[in-house]
C-alpha cells in the first residue's frame, strides 16, 4: 500500500517525518515524502540524508540557487495571500509552498496521505479528496497558539480556520504529547488522537554515557536557532550564581550576529567569562547524537511562552534523555508530567527563577555521584523504554487501523 507525506519544510529540519518514513518503508509500505526549501543549511544535510533511503523524496516549490524563479514567485504568491487573507483562501496564508505542495500530492495516487504540518494539510485533504483515499495530521505542535496565546491575532485566526476546516475529517490524528492530544481531543471530541513521543531509535545512540570525573560540569543546549523565547537568559542569569570554574555552557544552533552579542553582553552582566560560553554549529540529524554524549546535562529550558510551548516535549528533551544526560527541565505542564512518570531522570526548576535553576546545577556540580548515577539510568531508560522503538509499534498499528477502517 501507498503512503504520502507531506511538510511545508525539509527533511534534515524535521527529524519526526524522517523516522516515520522509514518505520513504514521497513513495515512493507510504499512511502513518498514530498517536501519543500525552508532553509540553506538543511539542503546539504538533506542530500546527504536521503542518499540510503529506501523511500523516495521530492522537493517542491524551488530555491533561491538552483530554482530561483520558482521560489521567488512562491514568496511572493505567499505574501500577497497573507496580506490578502480575507479575500483569498486560507489555505495559501500558512506555507510559502502550498500550492506546490497540493500540484504534487494529487499527482501522486496514495491510499493514506499524512500532513506533518499546517502548511501541508490542504494538500493531503485535496489529494485524499482526488484519489478517493484518506488523510491525516501529525499535531507536532498545539498550532493555534504555537507561537502566541493572542487569540485575536491573524496568525490564530489563520491556523484556526485551517484546523477547523481540515482536522475534523481526518482519518487519524498523532500529536507529540499527550498534552497536545488533550487540547484536540477538547476541540474536536470525534477524534481520538494518537501520542508519539518524539524519541530516537536506540540504534543511534552510540555507547554509553561517560563518568564525569571532575569539574567542570558540561551543560548542554541546541536548537535549530539560538535566540530569545528559548529560556537562554534565564540559563545564564543562573551560571553567574555559581563558581566560575564549576561549569561550561555549550549552545549548539544556528545564531544572528545581533543576539549572540546580546547573549554575551548578558554573561558579561552575570561575570561569566566568554571562554564558559561555547557556541556550535548545527550539525546533520544523526551526528547530535554523538555529540550530546560529551556533555554531562542537558538543559530543556522551555520558557512556557505560549499554550504549545507549554504543552509540548521536544526533541532535545528526548535527545538528553536517550543519550544519558542528566535532565533539569523547566517546569511547563509537559515536562512536569513527565517527571511525575520518571521521577530518577533529574530535577523541574521553576521557569523565570534563575535562583532556583542554579541551585538544581548547583546540586549536581556538589555529588558528582549523583550526575553519573542519574546519567546511566537514563541511558537505560532510553534503551529499554523511551525509544522509537516503542513509538514505532503504537505508529504502525495506528497506520494499520485507519487503513483497515477504510
Amino acid at each position: 500500500m501507498r503512503i504520502v507525506l507531506i511538510t511545508s519544510g525539509q527533511p534534515s529540519t524535521n527529524p519526526r517525518i524522517v523516522k516515520e518514513a522509514d518505520s513504514l518503508s521497513e513495515a512493507g509500505f510504499q512511502v513518498t515524502l514530498i517536501y519543500a526549501y525552508w532553509t540553506a543549511w538543511a539542503t546539504y544535510h538533506d542530500e546527504m540524508l536521503l542518499k540510503n533511503k529506501s523511500w523516495k523524496a521530492i522537493r517542491v516549490g524551488g530555491d533561491p540557487l538552483h530554482q530561483k524563479w520558482t521560489y521567488l514567485f512562491s514568496r511572493l504568491f505567499f505574501r500577497i495571500s497573507r496580506l490578502y487573507a480575507s479575500f483569498l483562501p486560507t489555505k495559501y496564508a500558512q506555507a510559502r509552498s502550498t500550492a506546490f505542495l497540493i500540484k504534487e500530492a494529487k499527482a501522486l495516487k496514495a491510499d493514506l496521505y499524512i500532513a506533518h504540518n499546517l502548511g501541508a494539510l490542504p494538500a493531503a485533504f485535496e489529494a485524499a479528496k482526488k484519489h478517493n483515499s484518506l488523510f491525516g495530521f501529525d499535531a507536532e505542535d498545539f498550532h493555534r497558539q504555537e507561537t502566541n496565546t493572542t487569540v485575536l491575532s491573524r496568525e490564530y485566526l489563520t491556523k484556526k480556520q485551517l484546523e477547523d476546516k481540515y482536522l475534523p475529517k481526518t482519518a487519524q490524528l498523532t500529536t507529540s504529547s499527550p498534552q497536545i492530544a488533550a487540547l484536540y481531543k477538547t476541540l474536536y471530541p470525534q477524534l481520538h488522537p494518537v501520542t508519539l513521543l518524539n524519541t530516537f531509535q536506540r540504534s543511534l545512540i552510540p555507547a554509553e554515557p561517560r563518568d564525569t570525573a571532575d569539574l567542570p560540569v558540561k551543560l548542554f543546549w541546541f536548537s535549530q536557532t539560538i535566540g530569545s523565547n528559548r529560556g537562554l537568559e534565564n540559563i545564564i542569569q543562573s551560571l553567574g550564581l555559581l563558581p566560575k570554574d564549576s561549569f561550561e555552557l555549550h549552545l549548539m544552533g544556528k545564531v544572528n550576529p545581533e543576539y549572540q552579542a546580546s547573549l554575551y553582553k548578558q554573561a558579561d552582566d552575570a561575570n561569566i567569562p566568554y571562554t564558559k560560553i561555547k557556541i556550535h554549529d548545527v550539525v546533520a540529524p544523526e551526528d547530535i547524537f554523538r555529540i550530546a554524549q560529551q556533555f554531562d546535562i542537558g538543559i530543556a529550558s522551555e520558557p512556557g511562552f505560549s499554550v504549545n510551548n507549554e504543552n509540548a516535549l521536544s526533541n532535545k528533551f528526548f535527545t538528553y534523555l536517550q543519550c544519558g544526560l542528566v535532565m533539569i527541565a523547566s517546569d511547563t505542564v509537559a515536562q512536569k508530567s513527565f517527571f511525575e512518570q520518571h521521577t530518577t531522570i533529574g530535577k523541574l526548576y521553576q521557569k523565570d527563577n534563575s535562583l532556583h535553576l542554579s541551585e538544581v546545577i548547583q546540586s549536581y556540580i556538589a555529588d558528582l555521584e549523583a550526575l553519573n548515577n542519574t546519567k546511566k539510568n537514563n541511558y537505560m531508560l532510553g534503551q529499554e523504554l523511551v525509544n522509537w522503538e516503542t513509538e514505532h509499534k503504537k505508529f504502525i498499528t495506528c497506520i494499520r487501523q485507519t487503513l483497515i477502517e477504510k
